[in-house]
This record gives C-alpha cells, structure tokens and sequence, in this order.
C-alpha cells in the first residue's frame, strides 16, 4: 500500500496491535485506520512498519500500530525480534507504545494465550480483543468473555475484523478510556527486558501451565475439532493425491492466463489500434507524431496489452492465500524442499516473488535459520514474476500457434507452465548445490506452522486487491517505463542519419550503435541489435524490454501500423531459434535493479546482490548458449 500523505502527530497515543499470525490483527488495523494509513520500514531494518490514524468519537486522535506477528516475545526471526524492540521501547526512533491491544483468535486459544501472559510481564498496558468470534461460534465453541477477563486480570473485548461494525465495541472502549490513568491495565514490571534462553523455558513451561488452567475454567480444554478442514485436508494433503491436485491446480491456472485474457487483450489491442490511426489522421508527419505514435503510444500500448494476464495470475493467487490453501501447499512441498536444503517455510516467500520478488525477498525475515533465509533469498529472483509476464506472452504469442492438445489443453499456456516450471527447477537445483557447499552448517528445521480454518475468500478483498495491483503495474507503466520509453525513442531517433545513407534512421542513431556494439557479445546465442537494445533498459523494470522492442521495431520500419503490430513483425523477421533463446535467456537472468537493491538491504552489504547477479547472468548466458545451438541443430534457426 502507497504512503498517504497523513500528518501524525508524536503526542497523541500510541497504541500497539500485538498477536501471533493469522489472528486477523492486520484485518482489525485496516477496520480501525481505514485509508488513513502510512506504511514505512523501521530504523536500520528493512521490516515494514505500518501505523494508521483513529478518531474516537470523543474526537480524540489515537494513533494505531500495527507491529509484525509474533509467536513469542523470545526473537527467533527478524519480524519478532522488531516486535520485542517496539514493546521494549529500544526501537531507533520509535516510541514505546502506550497501550498494547493482544488480538487473539478465538479459534486458538491455546496458542494466543502465551502471548498475551508474556506481554503482561513487560509492565506495559494492556487489554485483550477475541477476534474471529463468528467462526468460533459456527464451529460450537461459547466463550466466556467475563470468566477469561477475570483469568487475564485484563479487559477482554469483542471483535469480527471482516465486518465494518466488528470493531465498534474496541472503539466505544478506547473513547471513554482515561488515556492520563492507564495504571489500572498494567502488570508487571515497567522496566521489564527480554529473559535469557534459560528463563524464557522457565517461563514458556509456567506459561503452558497456566493456559492450560484458563481453558479448563473455560471448558475449552478439550479441542473442538474443524470437520469441515479436517474432510478437506485429508483429500488435500494426502500423501499421493495431495501433490497430484497442487500440481494440476497451478497447470489450470496457467492454462486460464492464456485462454481467459484472450477477449480483454482483444479489446485493448484494438483501443490503441484507434488510437494511433487517430493521431496519425490528424497530425502531420513531424518528430511529435513519431514520438507519440512510435515512442509512447507504441511503448506503453505494448505493455498495457498484457494487464488482463497478470490481474488473472493474480487473482488465483489471492484465491489461494485467502481461502487458506497457501500454508498446505507449503506443508505439501516441505518434503520436496527438504531434499535441496530448505524447509517448506521458504515455499511462501518464493511463491511471493512469482508475484515479485522484492516482497518475496522481504517475506524470508520469517525464516528464523540465517542459512536457509540467505539460500531463499539467493533462489528467489529465479521465480518468474509478474514483470516477466508480458516478455513470454508476447514471445509465446508470436511464435506459439494458438491450438488445442489433447482436447482441451491449451499448447500456449502448456508452453507458459513449462518457462515458470524451468524457473522452479533451476532454483532448486541451486538450492541443492547450496546444501552440499554449506553442508558443514547445514541444519534441517523440522517445519512448524499454522494450518488456518478454510474460509470462503470475500469477493471485496479480491477486488480491493486486485485494484491495487492493477494500480501499481499502471503506476509502473506511467513511471519508470514511459521514462525509459522517452528515453530509447530519443535515443533511437537521433543522430539523423546522413544524406544518402541506406537502411532505417535508426541504425545511425545513439541506440542503434550501442545495440551494434552489444550484438558482438549477444550474437553467439542468437540475439540481434534490436534485442540487445531493449536488454539495456530492461533492467530497470523487466515490462520495459516490451515497450523497448516495440519502439525500435516502430522506428525500424515504415509501416504505419508498426505500432500495433510487434508480434508478426518479430515472428516474420526472428528465427524460432532466436526466441527460445531469448524465453531461456528470461528464465534465469536478475531481474530488475530495485530486487537487487532489495538483496542488498535485506543482507547489509553488496556481497550477496554481487554473487546473486553474477551467478544469474552466467546461468542465463549458458541457458541462452545451449538452447540457441540445439535449436539451429534441430534446423529451427
């Protein structure tokens, strides 16, 4: 979520969402906050912070923070130890809060319980908010807010996060609090620290002792099991049918990026197509017209076309996180993974970064092993993210007729599955050769996490989210990509070439003999200048090498639809042997410079994004080497 341009006032009441993961705290921040929210990182990490504005209707402001989930206040992974800072007060910066909400999820009580008694030991205020209590009720569980208040010795309030009333009772409790006497919501010591190791068990093991006492006074020691997760999870993650279903639901949804973005593509294929016939009407053949039509026009129509693609991955992708599939499918990859060095906890951040890998980079601080947290981030780029997208749609749709096998298999989404499963397999390779470097320091985590209740997702949040990374790739597009669009068609447009020359202006232009230049070194794996061009700018968002072609091809010829018309253009003018190595050659190279700034933040110094980016541009090299000279071999050059 983009910053909003808030003011926040360091004097008004802080007060601090704690709870472990998946207690729906997040959701119970946005209820609270709204729009009204800035997202920053901590001081001298990289960790997200996010804090959002409450007005009461005393018409008092409060300001809401939202920190990491945390299982335990004994830091084991980044994410925990930033908590620990925040409550400690020892958070550069940050202001130690002044109330702390524990969010607890009534359908885990057991577990969120620990948290609350070991936020009770810091000395800080506190109050307790059950959230989720609609679905315990639906699965027969009645808890007792009065008898677990008095247990706590804390307020316990009521919340549903997914309603927009659900935290109306937290905000009548927070209007009529008396924020100048909060004394009577405090325990224990005010100069409280993080224990030893020795201690924490000493207090993990009382702790454990006392939940158990508070659920027995509830008669809620006995777990209510979830018929309806526990029929679906033994289909689900049976040992057999479990990966057989993983397998063909990630087939399917690569089959629908193909087949259901045909009639959206469609349509804005044909909306540029008008657009530049209109301009080319009206204006006269001037540097203007070209700029607009084989500059911007041919630029960003060139990537826009592929929005629908990426908005439907997408979706499959919620889908899958909010129905609550994502931690099985993790669960059911874990074996897989364990066989290369990493535990299913990595399968979550890499299935980020097939989204993009910079949050799929910042996902791994919940990897508590260092070892297995750096070979993650080492692998992640390797995922093929959304910005690769638009460069195999357009390669597939060129040179990949559109037909059927086998009845209903698409062969152009069968070809797409087959580039994001080469991505998969070579990160694990990479993971495995890995294993066996570090295997001195080589330690296997036995894979612990939440497996979430199923739920329907909410048709609003999918919409919400899908909105948002529509935005952002719009924001791309109307960014860095028309910037570098400008910048190409400048620099393909000038010098003029001189009088008499043969050939397209382009090729004496800035652009054209630099990608000359560039050729000698591309031309062994079958790159041409105009490729090696558009490699350049790529780098710095990987859509860009789309718009980038599609300038040069526009000011390469004379054709007045040049614009509209990339894909036959470079099927007629590329060998078959070209473009498979131009897909393998996107398979593995780094993807674009923020991911490695990214590495470099995550890691705190340049050694890793300087190994990572030289190990990626060797493999891509020898991927592109290999295919190009098997394709001519075969006779496909």
């Amino acid at each position: 979520m983009p910053e909003s341009k808030i003011h926040f006032f360091p004097n008004e009441p802080l007060v601090a969402l704690l709870g472990n993961p998946n207690c729906g705290k997040t959701a119970l921040f946005n209820l609270l906050t709204g729009s009204r929210q800035k997202v920053a990182n901590y001081s001298g990490v990289t960790v997200e912070r996010k804090e959002g504005l409450l007005s009461l209707s005393s018409g008092k402001q409060i300001r809401i923070l939202d920190l990491p989930g945390a299982y335990s206040l004994y830091p084991r992974s980044l994410d925990e130890r930033v908590t620990c800072n925040v409550l400690l007060g020892r958070a550069e910066g940050e202001k130690r809060p002044d109330l702390v909400i524990c969010v607890l999820s009534a359908m885990n009580l057991r577990r969120n319980l620990r948290l609350v008694l070991a936020a009770k030991r810091l000395g800080l205020p506190c109050i307790v908010v059950l959230n989720m209590l609609d679905i315990a009720k639906r699965q027969g569980l009645q808890i007792d807010t009065a008898a677990l208040s008095r247990q706590l010795g804390l307020p316990v309030l009521t919340s549903i996060g997914i309603q927009t009333d659900g935290a109306d009772e937290i905000k009548h409790f927070l209007s009529n609090l008396d924020w100048r006497n909060l004394s009577a919501y405090q325990t224990g010591s005010s100069d409280a620290t993080l224990e030893n190791a020795a201690s924490h068990i000493a207090h993990t093991e009382s702790d454990n002792v006392q939940v158990q006492k508070i659920l027995q006074t509830l008669n809620l020691d006995q777990i209510i099991p979830d018929h309806l997760s526990d029929r679906l999870d033994s289909v689900l993650l049976h040992p057999v049918f479990g990966p057989m279903i993983l397998v063909a639901l990630l087939f399917f949804i690569f089959q629908a990026v193909f087949s259901w973005a045909t009639l959206p593509m469609d349509l804005i294929k044909a909306g540029v197509e008008l657009l530049g016939g209109q301009i080319a009407e009206i204006m006269p053949n001037t540097w203007l017209r070209s700029l607009l039509i084989n500059g911007i026009l041919a630029g960003l129509g060139g990537v826009i076309i592929f929005l629908p693609q990426i908005l439907i991955l997408f979706f499959f992708i919620l889908l899958l996180e909010e129905s609550g599939y994502l931690p099985r499918a993790a669960f059911l990859l874990d074996r897989v993974m364990g066989s290369v060095g990493l535990s299913g906890r990595s399968f979550i951040p890499l299935l980020s970064s097939f989204a993009c890998a910079i949050p799929g980079i910042m996902a791994t601080r919940s990897i508590s092993n260092a070892r297995d947290r750096l070979v993650t981030i080492l692998i992640a780029p390797m995922m093929t993210c959304s910005a690769r997208l638009p460069v195999y749609a357009l390669l597939i749709s060129a040179f990949i007729p559109e037909k059927k096998l086998w009845g209903s298999i698409d062969l152009q989404g069968l070809v797409l599955f087959s580039l994001y499963l080469a991505g998969i397999l070579g990160a694990m390779a990479i993971a495995w050769i890995l294993k066996h470097f570090t295997s001195t320091q080589f330690r296997m985590n036995a894979l612990m996490m939440e497996l979430p209740s199923y739920h329907l997702p909410r048709l609003g949040n999918l919409a919400m989210s899908l909105w948002q990374r529509a935005e952002i790739f719009l924001r791309r597009v109307g960014g860095i990509i028309l910037f570098m669009t400008l910048v190409l068609w400048v620099l393909s447009s000038f010098p003029l070439p001189p009088e008499g020359a043969t050939g397209s202006a382009i090729e004496y232009s800035f652009a054209g003999m630099l990608g000359k230049l560039l050729a000698h070194i591309f031309s062994p794996i079958g790159f041409n200048w105009e490729i090696s061009i558009a490699l350049v700018p790529g780098m710095a968002a990987r859509e860009v090498v789309v718009s980038s072609l599609a300038t040069v091809y526009a000011l390469s010829t004379s054709s007045a639809d040049a614009a509209e018309a990339l894909i036959p253009l470079i099927s007629s003018s590329w060998p078959l042997a070209t473009a498979l190595s131009l897909l393998a050659w996107f398979v593995f190279a780094p993807q674009c410079l923020s991911t490695i700034a990214a590495v470099k933040r995550e890691t705190g110094g340049w050694k890793i994004p300087v190994i990572m980016v030289s190990y990626l541009f060797g493999l891509a090299y020898l991927a592109s080497f290999v295919t190009y000279h098997t394709a001519v071999a075969l006779g496909l050059g």
